[in-house]
């Protein structure tokens, strides 16, 4: 936090200088934001504008029964689901998903995606590492990453929100930001997170009043270099803007939204799903009003895949939301001109068994896994990799997940192999080297 040298002098409430200021530094806290931070924004304006919705499927999405379907498998393998053509010739998808199939073309989808662990947790796709590495060695989420690398782009804005709600099964949670530090944790979007979003402690016209009293006290300025003291001016009025902005609460009220828009993301219900997250389109229409808000990464877990019985009624009742929900979101995106600027990727931990179990539900899957990726100026409308006809395994060129993240980086202009500074000044690796960006996607 920024500090000044102390004084004496007080405002008629009894409020120093010094402490009013401290106070502006503690509510950019609860933002993840500092005063320095507010000065970077300034810097980082026009440096990239870039962002990322990444949306995480808690549980694992059965990778046969959505975007790879082998209905020349055996009975026990095949499952319930037939597939579709899509509007790219000789690309198909399930049945389930009409609204994905008519614009296969605004997106790409990776069938052969290989290291994963079995693993039920959002680590391996949000930091590059599994959940024991992640707690050991500190490593970062995504979003935290972006924001300690991009910055902000404006000074009221923070560049990563967590839409993440507080799941039963901890590991599904977002991870935290690691060695980063807490100035880059996301800001989570209820709770006190969202409180600190909105004028707190003082009324606004207590607030405009320290304003004026702050305009006519120069004590300050005796002792202090003219430059030093021109940044904490310039950072004290940036300090009352965040506190008096609107901007990313508002862009949270999707009751604001062109009705029209809602209905394209229909009705979806906000109850969480087993012990993962609900189904709940409206949080991607959040994701597309705070990108345009001025975030750089927004994180959602949507719904819940962890379908150990009964997966092909679950299946029924999810997949038709996912397609709207997902479909909305990228065609929302190809409207405003954004989809080039905004990369959005789909995907959960692991896959689910070829082998249809007693229960009529498919088990944990590390062996492959499939994402779904859209904008970003990513290579769209293709269908990378491939599966043995068992859906079991990568046949033609397996993907590493870690070479999904480096792309995702470089897709919202970082390079993956970057070195960063951390909060005790170390350097540390974004990604490994040995990582690779999808070479067909860019």
């Amino acid at each position: 936090m920024q500090t000044f040298p102390k004084v004496s002098q007080s405002f008629c409430d009894g409020l120093s200088r010094r402490s009013f200021l401290e106070i502006g530094g503690l509510t950019f806290g609860g933002l993840g934001l500092g005063l320095n931070d507010v000065l970077r924004a300034e810097e980082n304006r026009g440096k990239s504008n870039r962002s990322i919705i990444m949306v995480y499927l808690s549980g694992g999405l059965s990778h046969q029964d959505s975007f790879d379907l082998k209905p020349q498998a055996p009975a026990g393998i095949r499952g319930d689901f037939n597939p579709v053509d899509t509007n790219v010739p000789g690309l198909q998808v399930c049945e389930l998903l009409p609204q994905l199939a008519g614009m296969a073309d605004k997106y790409a989808v990776l069938r052969s995606i290989v290291g994963l662990r079995d693993e039920h947790s959002s680590f391996q796709t949000l930091t590059g590492y599994s959940m024991g590495e992640s707690q050991r060695d500190g490593k970062p989420n995504f979003g935290s990453m972006v924001s300690r690398v991009l910055g902000p782009t404006d000074p009221v804005i923070p560049s990563f929100v967590d839409l993440f709600p507080t799941m039963q099964h901890r590991p599904y949670n977002s991870p935290g930001s690691g060695t980063l530090g807490p100035r880059y944790t996301g800001v989570r979007a209820d709770g006190e997170d969202l409180a600190s979003m909105k004028l707190r402690f003082v009324s606004p016209a207590q607030l405009s009043d320290r304003r004026k009293l702050l305009r006519e006290i120069d004590c300050l300025k005796s002792g202090l270099e003219s430059e030093r003291l021109q940044a904490a001016d310039s950072a004290t009025q940036r300090a009352f803007d965040v506190l008096t902005s609107s901007r990313l609460v508002d862009a949270l009220d999707i009751e604001k939204e062109d009705p029209r828009i809602r209905e394209r993301y229909g009705k979806s219900s906000s109850k969480h799903q087993g012990d993962g997250a609900p189904l709940w389109n409206d949080q991607l229409l959040m994701a597309r009003r705070l990108i345009e808000a001025g975030v750089r990464c927004v994180t959602v877990a949507y719904g819940f895949w962890d379908t150990h019985g009964n997966n092909f009624n679950h299946l029924r009742g999810n997949l038709p939301i996912f397609d709207q929900g997902i479909a909305a979101l990228i065609q929302d995106l190809h409207d405003r001109g954004l989809e080039r600027d905004v990369t959005v990727a789909v995907w959960g931990e692991f896959g689910r068994t070829p082998k249809i179990n007693k229960d009529a539900g498919r088990d944990h899957w590390a062996r492959v896994n499939g994402a779904l990726l859209a904008g970003g100026g990513l290579r769209t409308g293709q269908f990378i990799g491939t599966t043995d006809s068992m859906a079991d395994s990568a046949k033609d060129r397996p993907i590493h997940y870690l070479d999904v993240l480096a792309t995702l980086y470089q897709s919202i202009g970082i390079d993956p192999h970057e070195l960063v500074r951390d909060s005790q000044d170390r350097p540390i690796p974004i990604l490994p080297s040995t990582t690779q960006v999808i070479r067909e996607l860019v």
